[in-house]
């Protein structure tokens, strides 16, 4: 293999097509056209949201659940049950989507900040007990790139101080910690059918839980506090909640997509799998791989990798600028900085401007003060891999010998 770089006028490393890979099919299909036979598209007792939640409790079983119409909505759902005064705390992760926190701001909550591990990027249980205060109610985990959270120390945390554990699972369908599938450690579990999630039906989501506090009135708080109970007065709420529900359409693709999904993980493992071991035989200096424990399963919905950066000549952006030219599929980091740094948090902007609870003294916290050092240092020193299900072994070899070929071309 040619040592000089593509970036300089060198061959590059990966000349392997993906090949094509359609994500929907006869399953798909099939349930669709049966949903066009059916009298309504509603959700209530609808067959292909009953289909889809059949499906999602093979792998999940919890008791109450309910489809959403995002996976940012099943955590606005989930926040909401817990019923919280103004004011409260929700612990999370400073690496995720912002949809992970939209629920907390709009239920008058307030997000805070733990930092998270340098090698599992989730958080770390010791950062998530320094930050509990009196105020602390929760915390949500969120198991990023299908590495599954120390769900045994967050929940010994959750009992200790009295608090309710959410698992975002929006990117880890399949994961397991210690054998148990992600979700079922905590209170209340929430997942994603994005487009870009092992799973998807363009948008969508679940929320569910086992616990008779939440389960019972689940579906009320994505349903307009509605009861649809037939012997009930639906139009007649006795609280505000808003409507996240999920149509027939989008549960009949779910509902196809996860009965494919034992195959799908397996794909997503098997290339994730196949591209460390690579990465680890090569035995790169300045190279950090993703610490995963043998005894948990981690589905890899990307791959991220960290560069130490006194190892290298170049920044990192650089280095991942020569991985894309030999071929790569590969950019700098994952989100461009924590979420405590956009801007919305930022300025408080979240509300016309303004943060009513701040205005009102029901919180004293100062995004502008937070930091989470391990966090910014991990959004500034890695590397996001792409993790795809038709991505042949010699593609995901030729991938692993572009990293080390580029980073044994920058070694100090």
């Amino acid at each position: 293999m040619s040592q000089t770089l593509a970036l300089h006028g060198g061959p590059k490393t990966v000349t392997a097509t993906l090949p094509p890979h359609h994500r929907w099919g006869r399953e798909e299909l099939a349930r669709l056209t049966a949903m066009v036979d059916q009298p309504s598209l509603f959700y209530s007792k609808g067959p292909q949201c009953g289909a889809l939640l059949e499906e999602f409790r093979k792998t999940y079983p919890l008791r109450w659940a309910f489809p959403t119409s995002s996976g940012t909505a099943a955590l606005h759902v989930a926040v909401a049950a817990l019923q919280l005064p103004p004011g409260s705390e929700i612990i999370t992760s400073p690496i995720t989507d912002m949809g992970s926190v939209i629920g907390i701001l709009y239920q008058q909550l307030v997000p805070t900040f733990a930092d998270i591990d340098p090698h599992t990027y989730n958080l770390d249980p010791a950062a998530v007990r320094r930050a509990i205060t009196p105020k602390t109610r929760a915390i949500m985990a969120v198991h990023l790139a299908g590495a599954p959270s120390d769900n045994a120390a967050l929940a010994a945390l959750a009992r200790e101080h009295n608090l309710i554990l959410i698992e975002d699972c929006a990117q880890s369908w399949g994961a397991q910690f210690r054998g148990q599938p992600v979700g079922l450690a905590g209170h209340i579990a929430c997942y994603s059918f994005n487009e870009f999630k092992h799973v998807s039906c363009g948008d969508g989501g679940i929320v569910a839980t086992n616990d008779e506090r939440f389960g019972p009135t689940l579906a009320k708080w994505g349903d307009k506090f509605y009861d649809r109970n037939p012997t009930a007065d639906a139009r007649n709420p006795a609280t505000l909640a808003p409507n996240y529900r999920m149509s027939e359409p989008q549960a009949a693709v779910a509902a196809a997509q996860l009965g494919k999904l034992p195959a799908i993980i397996a794909a997503h493992i098997r290339v994730g799998s196949r591209l460390l071991a690579r990465l680890q035989q090569a035995a790169l200096p300045g190279v950090a791989l993703p610490a995963i424990d043998p005894r948990d399963t981690h589905t890899f919905w990307f791959c991220l990798l960290r560069l130490v950066p006194a190892a290298f000549r170049v920044s990192r952006d650089e280095f991942c600028a020569a991985l894309v030219a030999e071929g790569a599929t590969a950019s700098p980091g994952y989100i461009p900085k924590p979420v405590y740094r956009y801007p919305v948090f930022q300025n408080h902007n979240f509300f016309a401007g303004s943060w009513p609870l701040r205005t009102a003294g029901l919180t004293a916290v100062d995004y502008r003060q937070v930091s989470c050092p391990v966090a910014e240092a991990i959004l500034a020193d890695s590397i996001s891999l792409r993790i795809h299900p038709a991505m042949t072994d010699e593609h995901v070899d030729q991938t692993a010998d572009a990293f080390a070929k580029v980073a044994r071309h920058f070694a100090k």
